[in-house]
């Protein structure tokens, strides 16, 4: 069963209810018998494992393809790869 927020308008307190989803809004304070607003609380669903954004794709860098005049002037670093994308160069690497 879902818990729901609410804050009464004449006095300001927040309180808190189990309801169903196709339970009518509550309309008065608990404490004071004002009438309450339903608030909008934070989630605590999460995506875990992989394959979601925010743990395969986040913060990486997308690689960058040698130009040919950089190629020609600096044959040292076509040696070494990047760790990332495996490629002779990278603009993701740090």
């Amino acid at each position: 069963m879902p818990i729901y927020e609410y804050q009464c308008q004449k006095c300001g307190k927040q309180f808190e209810a189990f309801q169903g989803i196709t339970d009518p809004e509550l309309t008065s304070c608990r404490f004071c018998k004002g009438s309450v607003k339903k608030l909008m609380s934070m989630s605590s669903f999460s995506l875990k494992g992989s394959g979601w954004y925010a743990t395969d794709y986040a913060g990486k860098k997308p690689c960058m393809a040698k130009t040919e005049s950089s190629e020609k002037t600096s044959n040292a670093a076509a040696e070494t790869s990047c760790s990332k994308c495996e490629t002779t160069t990278c603009a993701g690497e740090d």
